[in-house]
């Protein structure tokens, strides 16, 4: 467990900081050592093209020159992946540090225009899987379920079914425990009304919650992570901290881009409205909402 004070937690922070900072100049300062050798093979290439053919002093100087360039690649590799590990490791310190700052009773007043921030910020900078060679993405990476046996940590966000005064809606909850005696969740509702203070909880079974993504699908290598072009979802509808019927528009191109999604709407001649974007990370599997839900 990590310490909770927040001392401790900045000082946690400060030393990754620290080591990412050195890693990241690392990475620069090889990356120029590698461009040197890529020169080199473009210049021998260039060479056997003048010459008209491949000599064995060409083969084995390319040989080599590629065996260095591949050794390179993977200690680049390393390297990066070293680089995340120490991001990854300062978003769960803050995590934990906020989380048992909420156990010991020292809430933080949340109005509606800074939840909304915190949704928008939380999905344009959700984790992006980065796989090694034919390594498949894992569950809750971009449009991939969770596993049915998957539990949801206190802290990850999720999507909650729950009853309201127009009946039943999807909407934006965080986890704060789960009963493994009684099988449910107790959520926190994201969203906080501006004359209100304390956040609406709720106890729901697991078939009332979704795990939200915990990293984003590359497009230009993971396609298959993604929800294909006219796939019916369920998106998170911009400005809001609830959850309607969508259309896939256009998936997206880049690690970076959005989804563009339709929002069902009766009130538009085809039954949707304009296209809208929304983040990878609340973008997830339609679930057909109880009778009484809210629909837009």
């Amino acid at each position: 467990m990590l310490a909770f004070s927040a001392e401790a937690a900045a000082a946690q922070v400060k030393e990754r900081l620290r080591t990412l900072y050195d890693l990241v100049h690392d990475i620069e300062k090889d990356r120029l050592k590698r461009e040197n050798v890529l020169s080199d093979i473009s210049k021998t290439h260039d060479k056997v093209t003048q010459e008209g053919k491949l000599t064995t002093y060409f083969q084995q100087k390319l040989k080599g020159l590629y065996k260095t360039a591949l050794a390179d690649g993977d200690q680049e590799e390393a390297m990066i992946r070293k680089a995340l590990d120490k991001i990854y490791e300062i978003r769960s310190i803050d995590n934990e540090h906020r989380l048992q700052a909420r156990k010991a009773g020292c809430k933080k007043t949340v109005r509606q225009g800074a939840s909304i921030k915190m949704l928008q910020s939380s999905g344009q900078t959700l984790p992006l899987w980065v796989g090694k060679p034919n390594e498949k993405p894992p569950p809750l990476c971009g449009a991939i379920p969770a596993d049915p046996s998957h539990v949801a940590k206190p802290g990850d966000m999720v999507a909650a079914l729950v009853k309201g005064e127009e009946g039943e809606n999807w909407i934006v909850g965080e986890v704060v425990m789960f009963n493994h005696l009684t099988k449910k969740y107790e959520i926190e509702d994201f969203y906080v009304e501006t004359d209100k203070v304390q956040k609406e909880r709720y106890t729901l079974s697991k078939r009332r919650v979704i795990p939200l993504p915990l990293m984003r699908a590359n497009p230009e290598t993971d396609p298959e992570a993604l929800f294909p072009k006219k796939s019916v979802v369920m998106a998170l509808y911009p400005q809001t901290t609830a959850f309607y019927k969508a259309i896939i528009n256009q998936i997206p191109s880049t690690p970076h881009e959005p989804y563009e999604v339709l929002f069902e709407d009766s009130s538009y001649p085809g039954g949707y409205a304009a296209p809208l974007n929304v983040c990878q990370r609340y973008v997830i599997a339609y679930e057909e909402n109880k009778k009484g839900s809210k629909n837009m």
